[in-house]
Protein backbone atom coordinates (compact mmCIF):
# COMPACT_ATOMS: atom_id res chain seq x y z
CA UNK A 1 0.00 0.00 0.00
CA UNK A 2 1.44 3.45 -0.94
CA UNK A 3 1.07 6.47 1.27
CA UNK A 4 2.55 8.90 -1.47
CA UNK A 5 1.84 9.60 -4.44
CA UNK A 6 5.19 11.52 -4.84
CA UNK A 7 8.21 12.13 -2.92
CA UNK A 8 10.41 14.73 -3.59
CA UNK A 9 13.46 16.59 -2.57
CA UNK A 10 15.19 20.05 -3.55
CA UNK A 11 15.80 23.46 -2.22
CA UNK A 12 13.18 25.25 0.05
CA UNK A 13 13.00 29.21 -1.49
CA UNK A 14 10.70 31.86 -0.58
CA UNK A 15 9.77 33.31 -3.91
CA UNK A 16 9.23 37.16 -3.95
CA UNK A 17 8.47 38.66 -7.49
CA UNK A 18 8.93 42.29 -9.24
CA UNK A 19 7.48 43.16 -12.53
CA UNK A 20 10.42 44.86 -14.22
CA UNK A 21 11.03 46.33 -17.93
CA UNK A 22 13.92 44.98 -19.63
CA UNK A 23 16.14 48.54 -19.06
CA UNK A 24 15.66 47.63 -15.03
CA UNK A 25 16.90 43.90 -16.15
CA UNK A 26 20.05 45.34 -17.66
CA UNK A 27 20.88 48.25 -15.77
CA UNK A 28 21.31 45.40 -12.78
CA UNK A 29 23.13 42.84 -14.84
CA UNK A 30 20.37 39.90 -14.56
CA UNK A 31 20.51 37.24 -17.15
CA UNK A 32 17.03 37.62 -18.69
CA UNK A 33 15.47 34.09 -19.09
CA UNK A 34 17.31 31.99 -16.66
CA UNK A 35 18.26 31.29 -13.07
CA UNK A 36 21.30 32.83 -11.46
CA UNK A 37 23.46 31.78 -7.84
CA UNK A 38 23.42 34.71 -6.01
CA UNK A 39 25.24 35.80 -2.84
CA UNK A 40 24.23 37.92 0.22
CA UNK A 41 26.05 40.50 -0.76
CA UNK A 42 24.40 40.77 -4.78
CA UNK A 43 21.26 40.00 -2.78
CA UNK A 44 21.78 43.14 -0.80
CA UNK A 45 22.50 45.10 -4.09
CA UNK A 46 19.58 43.91 -6.23
CA UNK A 47 17.31 44.61 -3.49
CA UNK A 48 18.40 47.96 -3.51
CA UNK A 49 17.74 48.31 -6.83
CA UNK A 50 14.11 47.07 -6.33
CA UNK A 51 12.97 48.89 -3.11
CA UNK A 52 10.53 51.21 -5.59
CA UNK A 53 9.37 48.08 -6.65
CA UNK A 54 6.43 46.37 -4.97
CA UNK A 55 6.71 42.55 -4.68
CA UNK A 56 4.32 39.32 -4.08
CA UNK A 57 5.55 36.46 -1.69
CA UNK A 58 4.83 33.50 -1.79
CA UNK A 59 6.35 29.51 -1.22
CA UNK A 60 8.66 28.44 -3.95
CA UNK A 61 11.99 26.29 -5.12
CA UNK A 62 10.67 24.83 -8.29
CA UNK A 63 10.31 20.41 -6.61
CA UNK A 64 8.40 22.62 -3.49
CA UNK A 65 5.82 24.36 -6.33
CA UNK A 66 5.48 20.54 -8.38
CA UNK A 67 4.85 18.91 -5.11
CA UNK A 68 1.89 22.10 -3.76
CA UNK A 69 0.51 21.33 -7.55
CA UNK A 70 -0.03 17.82 -6.86
CA UNK A 71 -1.51 18.30 -3.43
CA UNK A 72 -3.56 20.85 -4.57
CA UNK A 73 -5.34 18.50 -7.38
CA UNK A 74 -5.95 15.92 -4.39
CA UNK A 75 -2.79 14.11 -4.41
CA UNK A 76 -0.27 13.12 -1.62
CA UNK A 77 2.57 14.25 -1.57
CA UNK A 78 6.03 14.04 0.88
CA UNK A 79 8.71 16.83 0.42
CA UNK A 80 12.17 16.57 1.89
CA UNK A 81 14.34 20.11 1.86
CA UNK A 82 15.95 22.31 4.48
CA UNK A 83 15.02 25.62 5.95
CA UNK A 84 16.75 28.29 8.77
CA UNK A 85 15.35 29.40 12.37
CA UNK A 86 13.87 32.79 10.67
CA UNK A 87 10.92 33.85 9.71
CA UNK A 88 11.04 33.05 6.14
CA UNK A 89 11.52 29.35 7.12
CA UNK A 90 8.54 29.47 9.57
CA UNK A 91 6.43 31.08 6.54
CA UNK A 92 7.94 28.09 4.65
CA UNK A 93 6.78 25.57 6.40
CA UNK A 94 3.25 26.43 7.25
CA UNK A 95 2.73 27.04 3.30
CA UNK A 96 3.55 23.76 3.05
CA UNK A 97 1.68 22.31 5.81
CA UNK A 98 -1.59 24.68 3.99
CA UNK A 99 -0.96 22.83 1.31
CA UNK A 100 -1.35 19.55 2.70
CA UNK A 101 1.71 18.73 1.73
CA UNK A 102 3.90 16.41 4.39
CA UNK A 103 7.46 17.01 5.23
CA UNK A 104 10.81 16.49 6.90
CA UNK A 105 10.48 19.87 8.75
CA UNK A 106 8.03 19.02 11.13
CA UNK A 107 10.22 16.51 12.64
CA UNK A 108 13.91 18.34 11.68
CA UNK A 109 15.35 21.07 13.65
CA UNK A 110 15.50 24.30 11.48
CA UNK A 111 19.26 25.34 10.94
CA UNK A 112 20.99 28.16 11.54
CA UNK A 113 21.52 31.43 9.09
CA UNK A 114 18.84 32.38 6.63
CA UNK A 115 16.19 30.53 4.87
CA UNK A 116 16.99 30.42 0.98
CA UNK A 117 14.63 33.38 -0.96
CA UNK A 118 14.10 34.06 -4.81
CA UNK A 119 13.95 37.02 -6.38
CA UNK A 120 11.69 36.58 -9.73
CA UNK A 121 11.66 39.29 -12.03
CA UNK A 122 8.99 39.71 -14.60
CA UNK A 123 9.54 41.51 -17.54
CA UNK A 124 6.27 42.93 -20.12
CA UNK A 125 7.00 39.90 -22.21
CA UNK A 126 6.13 37.48 -19.52
CA UNK A 127 9.79 35.83 -19.45
CA UNK A 128 10.89 35.50 -15.41
CA UNK A 129 14.66 36.07 -14.63
CA UNK A 130 15.14 34.60 -11.41
CA UNK A 131 18.59 35.29 -8.81
CA UNK A 132 18.46 32.97 -6.09
CA UNK A 133 19.80 32.91 -2.66
CA UNK A 134 19.95 29.71 -1.52
CA UNK A 135 20.98 30.29 2.26
CA UNK A 136 19.96 27.42 3.98
CA UNK A 137 18.83 24.64 1.70
CA UNK A 138 23.01 25.39 0.02
CA UNK A 139 23.42 22.41 2.82
CA UNK A 140 20.34 19.83 2.09
CA UNK A 141 22.05 16.71 2.99
CA UNK A 142 21.07 13.35 3.62
CA UNK A 143 19.31 14.03 7.10
CA UNK A 144 16.63 15.51 5.23
CA UNK A 145 15.37 11.96 3.68
CA UNK A 146 12.79 9.85 5.27
CA UNK A 147 13.74 6.12 3.70
CA UNK A 148 9.97 4.86 5.17
CA UNK A 149 8.34 7.33 2.89
CA UNK A 150 10.46 6.69 -0.13
CA UNK A 151 9.69 3.33 -0.54
CA UNK A 152 6.27 4.19 0.42
CA UNK A 153 6.10 6.40 -2.63
CA UNK A 154 4.89 5.72 -6.39
CA UNK A 155 7.24 8.39 -7.64
CA UNK A 156 10.54 9.57 -6.37
CA UNK A 157 11.03 13.30 -8.19
CA UNK A 158 14.53 14.96 -7.95
CA UNK A 159 14.85 18.49 -8.63
CA UNK A 160 17.39 19.37 -10.86
CA UNK A 161 18.83 22.53 -9.34
CA UNK A 162 20.11 20.45 -6.27
CA UNK A 163 23.09 19.30 -9.12
CA UNK A 164 24.53 22.71 -7.99
CA UNK A 165 24.86 21.22 -4.81
CA UNK A 166 27.49 18.66 -3.72
CA UNK A 167 25.25 17.59 -0.63
CA UNK A 168 21.82 18.07 -2.04
CA UNK A 169 22.90 16.09 -5.40
CA UNK A 170 24.47 13.46 -2.95
CA UNK A 171 21.17 13.45 -1.06
CA UNK A 172 19.29 13.01 -4.07
CA UNK A 173 21.51 10.30 -5.15
CA UNK A 174 21.30 8.39 -2.03
CA UNK A 175 17.30 9.21 -1.65
CA UNK A 176 17.44 7.33 -6.02
CA UNK A 177 19.18 4.50 -4.94
CA UNK A 178 16.55 3.54 -1.96
CA UNK A 179 13.60 4.62 -4.04
CA UNK A 180 15.12 2.10 -7.08
CA UNK A 181 15.41 -0.77 -4.81
CA UNK A 182 12.23 -0.51 -4.04
CA UNK A 183 10.79 -0.42 -7.31
CA UNK A 184 9.44 3.28 -6.73
CA UNK A 185 9.45 5.32 -10.29
CA UNK A 186 11.91 8.32 -10.98
CA UNK A 187 11.70 11.40 -11.71
CA UNK A 188 13.54 14.62 -12.82
CA UNK A 189 13.50 17.88 -14.42
CA UNK A 190 15.94 19.47 -16.18
CA UNK A 191 15.43 22.67 -14.73
CA UNK A 192 16.98 25.47 -16.29
CA UNK A 193 19.82 26.10 -18.64
CA UNK A 194 22.24 27.56 -16.45
CA UNK A 195 22.09 24.03 -14.91
CA UNK A 196 23.09 22.13 -18.15
CA UNK A 197 25.79 24.83 -18.89
CA UNK A 198 27.45 24.78 -15.80
CA UNK A 199 26.12 21.76 -13.72
CA UNK A 200 25.78 18.97 -16.17
CA UNK A 201 27.58 16.08 -14.54
CA UNK A 202 25.46 16.36 -11.50
CA UNK A 203 22.44 16.20 -13.69
CA UNK A 204 23.85 13.28 -15.75
CA UNK A 205 24.32 11.29 -12.40
CA UNK A 206 20.88 12.21 -11.52
CA UNK A 207 20.11 10.57 -14.72
CA UNK A 208 21.85 7.80 -14.23
CA UNK A 209 20.88 4.79 -16.37
CA UNK A 210 17.54 6.20 -17.43
CA UNK A 211 14.47 7.51 -15.33
CA UNK A 212 10.73 6.21 -15.57
CA UNK A 213 9.83 10.26 -16.15
CA UNK A 214 11.70 13.55 -17.52
CA UNK A 215 10.40 17.65 -17.61
CA UNK A 216 12.33 19.63 -19.98
CA UNK A 217 11.11 22.69 -22.31
CA UNK A 218 12.17 23.17 -25.60
CA UNK A 219 15.70 25.90 -24.38
CA UNK A 220 17.11 23.73 -22.28
CA UNK A 221 16.56 20.47 -24.59
CA UNK A 222 18.39 22.80 -27.41
CA UNK A 223 21.53 23.05 -25.35
CA UNK A 224 21.06 19.38 -24.03
CA UNK A 225 21.27 18.12 -27.17
CA UNK A 226 23.48 20.76 -28.95
CA UNK A 227 21.04 21.12 -31.72
CA UNK A 228 18.30 23.13 -33.10
CA UNK A 229 16.60 20.60 -34.84
CA UNK A 230 13.21 19.10 -33.13
CA UNK A 231 13.36 15.68 -34.75
CA UNK A 232 16.87 15.27 -33.49
CA UNK A 233 16.28 16.62 -30.10
CA UNK A 234 13.38 14.16 -30.09
CA UNK A 235 15.47 11.04 -30.88
CA UNK A 236 17.97 12.08 -28.66
CA UNK A 237 16.22 13.38 -25.18
CA UNK A 238 14.04 10.20 -25.50
CA UNK A 239 16.77 8.13 -24.41
CA UNK A 240 16.99 9.51 -20.74
CA UNK A 241 13.92 8.12 -19.37
CA UNK A 242 10.55 5.78 -20.50
CA UNK A 243 8.39 9.09 -21.00
CA UNK A 244 10.22 12.60 -21.57
CA UNK A 245 7.72 15.70 -21.78
CA UNK A 246 9.20 18.21 -23.86
CA UNK A 247 7.01 21.73 -23.47
CA UNK A 248 7.35 23.92 -26.06
CA UNK A 249 5.12 27.10 -24.36
CA UNK A 250 2.29 28.19 -26.57
CA UNK A 251 2.99 25.23 -29.03
CA UNK A 252 2.18 22.88 -26.36
CA UNK A 253 3.98 19.52 -25.63
CA UNK A 254 5.03 16.57 -26.75
CA UNK A 255 4.78 13.16 -25.19
CA UNK A 256 8.22 10.73 -26.32
CA UNK A 257 8.35 7.29 -24.87
CA UNK A 258 10.50 5.38 -27.07
CA UNK A 259 10.06 6.01 -30.73
CA UNK A 260 6.58 7.22 -30.34
CA UNK A 261 6.15 11.22 -30.09
CA UNK A 262 2.44 12.62 -29.41
CA UNK A 263 1.61 16.41 -29.65
CA UNK A 264 -0.60 17.77 -27.05
CA UNK A 265 -1.98 20.68 -27.79
CA UNK A 266 -1.47 24.07 -25.53
CA UNK A 267 -4.20 26.27 -23.36
CA UNK A 268 -5.54 28.90 -25.01
CA UNK A 269 -3.99 31.92 -22.80
CA UNK A 270 -2.37 35.03 -22.93
CA UNK A 271 0.59 34.89 -21.09
CA UNK A 272 1.59 37.32 -18.46
CA UNK A 273 4.10 35.72 -16.45
CA UNK A 274 6.26 32.18 -17.14
CA UNK A 275 7.50 31.77 -13.46
CA UNK A 276 6.32 28.16 -11.99
CA UNK A 277 5.09 26.78 -15.56
CA UNK A 278 7.50 24.07 -15.64
CA UNK A 279 7.05 23.20 -12.10
CA UNK A 280 3.22 23.07 -12.63
CA UNK A 281 3.23 20.75 -15.85
CA UNK A 282 4.92 18.13 -13.54
CA UNK A 283 2.87 18.17 -10.45
CA UNK A 284 -0.68 18.03 -12.56
CA UNK A 285 0.96 15.49 -14.91
CA UNK A 286 2.33 13.34 -12.29
CA UNK A 287 -0.98 13.45 -10.17
CA UNK A 288 -2.42 12.43 -13.40
CA UNK A 289 -0.21 9.42 -13.71
CA UNK A 290 -0.63 8.12 -10.39
CA UNK A 291 -3.98 8.18 -10.34
CA UNK A 292 -4.61 6.02 -13.36
CA UNK A 293 -4.78 8.15 -16.28
CA UNK A 294 -2.63 7.83 -19.35
CA UNK A 295 0.29 10.27 -20.44
CA UNK A 296 -1.36 12.04 -22.98
CA UNK A 297 -4.48 12.80 -20.57
CA UNK A 298 -1.97 13.89 -17.56
CA UNK A 299 -0.32 16.26 -20.22
CA UNK A 300 -3.37 17.34 -21.13
CA UNK A 301 -4.10 18.02 -17.39
CA UNK A 302 -0.39 19.56 -17.35
CA UNK A 303 -0.81 22.15 -19.99
CA UNK A 304 -4.35 23.46 -18.94
CA UNK A 305 -2.54 23.76 -15.26
CA UNK A 306 0.51 25.35 -16.89
CA UNK A 307 -1.63 27.67 -18.97
CA UNK A 308 -3.37 28.83 -16.08
CA UNK A 309 -0.57 29.69 -13.72
CA UNK A 310 1.24 31.67 -17.06
CA UNK A 311 -2.19 33.69 -17.37
CA UNK A 312 -1.48 35.51 -14.00
CA UNK A 313 1.38 36.79 -12.39
CA UNK A 314 3.06 34.48 -9.38
CA UNK A 315 4.03 30.81 -9.38
CA UNK A 316 1.11 29.18 -7.84
CA UNK A 317 -2.59 28.78 -8.13
CA UNK A 318 -5.12 28.99 -5.55
CA UNK A 319 -6.74 25.70 -4.23
CA UNK A 320 -9.59 26.82 -5.63
CA UNK A 321 -8.81 27.23 -9.33
CA UNK A 322 -6.82 24.18 -9.41
CA UNK A 323 -10.34 22.75 -8.28
CA UNK A 324 -12.25 23.82 -11.21
CA UNK A 325 -9.09 23.02 -13.28
CA UNK A 326 -9.60 18.96 -12.07
CA UNK A 327 -13.03 19.32 -12.96
CA UNK A 328 -12.56 20.26 -16.60
CA UNK A 329 -10.29 17.66 -16.48
CA UNK A 330 -12.74 15.38 -15.71
CA UNK A 331 -15.33 16.64 -18.14
CA UNK A 332 -12.54 16.49 -20.84
CA UNK A 333 -11.43 12.86 -20.22
CA UNK A 334 -15.48 12.07 -19.65
CA UNK A 335 -16.36 13.62 -22.95
CA UNK A 336 -13.18 11.60 -24.97
CA UNK A 337 -14.49 8.63 -23.48
CA UNK A 338 -17.81 8.93 -24.64
CA UNK A 339 -16.89 9.48 -28.23
CA UNK A 340 -14.76 6.80 -28.79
Amino acid sequence: MKTYDLYAIGNALVDSEYEVTDAQLRSMGVDKRHMTLIDAARRSELLGHLQAVSSRRTGGGSAGNTVVALAQLGGRAFYSCRVADDELGLFFTQDLIANGVATNLTHTPPAAGQTGSCMVMVTPDAERSMSTFLGATADLDHTALHEQEIVRSRIYYMEGYLAASPTGLQAALQGRQIAQEAGVALATTLSDVSMISYCRPGLEAILGQGLDYLFCNEEEAQVWCGSQDLQQICQQISQLARTVCLTRGPHGCMVLEGAQQIAVPAASVKALDTNGAGDMFAGAFLFAVTNGHSHVHAAWLANQAAGQVVSQYGNRLTRERMGGIKSHFEEHIGSNSAHS
